[in-house]
């Protein structure tokens, strides 16, 4: 069984091979072989060898160009969403529409996800209807989630509910899809891949709360500005919630720091002050638990159904990290 930092070197080598900086025209393949370069864990090809694996019992290098499908996906996704963020850096780095322009990122970004599209398929022709139809349905969700993440900055209402099924769609979508399309390469039969996707999306969703919280509550020495999302306004799971349990006192307080104009160090430190009176953290963690829970029962029935046992390793050395 190849570890998951065999399987990351794999990938790695994978997309160094297609050698995206040679190909013409330049300013279309560049900005990939730029954004492919970028510092990155390669979550998503890794989950998805280790699934192919897992199911299939055979040389995961053999899904190499499955996995990096869900890789070049996830850039194209990166590049796009910067542009609509107007975010001028990726992982410190100058982002593609700074480093060219927002139409080069644009066309760029288009190239990146048709390109994933044609991997897709390549190793496994004979389940080309059934991956396409998988990656298809994946991709959906993401953009649609991106959809409801910028639907609900402009409501006044939105509730929980909205914001969790918002995130499962842009956030944990891909790596549940991940983990369904590794098993579906490696002969799973639509239920089971259906319980592996259960599985990565309910550790995807613990994963973005997880994220919200360190960056209103942040561990020791996490070495990321607190209270970024604060600043923006940006409707997390932690600020829902807030205005769920608030009086009517901390909802003006809250409403009124929310303005445009306001000193951007006093709005961290009173909203955090109101996340504390209202017990904020431990009631997210709570829930962060719950989701890890519902995804450590679906682990348990997968482990007598497959060699999951690195799959569960990979992940739990993932949370250990973000906690």
């Amino acid at each position: 069984m190849s570890s998951s930092a065999d399987l990351r070197q794999l990938t790695e080598s994978h997309i160094e091979a297609m050698a995206f900086e040679s190909r013409q025209p330049r300013n279309l393949y560049e900005p990939m072989a730029y954004i492919l370069r970028l510092p990155g864990k390669r979550i998503r090809p890794v989950l998805t060898l280790l699934a192919y694996q897992a199911l299939s019992g055979r040389n995961p290098a053999e899904a190499l160009n499955l996995a990096c499908s869900v890789e070049l996906f996830h850039n194209f996704t990166l590049m796009h969403d910067d542009i609509m963020d107007r975010a001028p850096m990726r992982r410190g780095q100058p982002c593609v529409h700074i480093k060219w322009d927002e139409n080069i990122a644009i066309l760029s970004g288009d190239a990146m996800f048709a390109f994933s599209m044609g991997l897709v398929v390549k190793d496994f022709p004979e389940k080309a209807a059934i991956l396409a139809t998988e990656f298809t349905r994946v991709g959906m969700e993401v953009c649609e989630g991106q959809m409801e993440d910028m639907d609900l900055a402009a409501q006044s209402d939105a509730g929980i509910p909205e914001y969790i099924e918002m995130i499962r769609k842009k956030t944990a979508a891909l790596l549940g899809g991940c983990l369904s399309l590794g098993a579906l390469a490696g002969d799973a039969s639509p239920e089971l891949a259906f319980r592996f996707r259960q599985y990565g999306e309910l550790l995807g969703i613990a994963f973005q709360l997880q994220d919200d919280l360190m960056d209103a509550f942040p561990p020791e020495g996490f070495g990321k500005q607190v209270g970024g999302d604060i600043i923006e306004n940006k409707k997390t799971y932690l600020l829902l919630k807030a205005r769920e349990l608030a009086g009517e006192s901390q909802l003006r307080e809250l409403d009124a720091l929310s303005q445009p104009g306001t000193d951007p160090a006093a709005k961290v430190q009173h909203t955090l002050r109101i996340f504390r009176e209202l017990d904020i953290e431990n009631l997210t963690q709570a829930l962060i638990r719950d989701y890890f829970g519902q995804a450590l029962a679906i682990g348990e029935e997968l482990e007598h159904q497959s060699r999951f046992a690195p799959i569960k390793a990979y992940l739990t050395e993932i949370a250990g990290r973000k906690v």
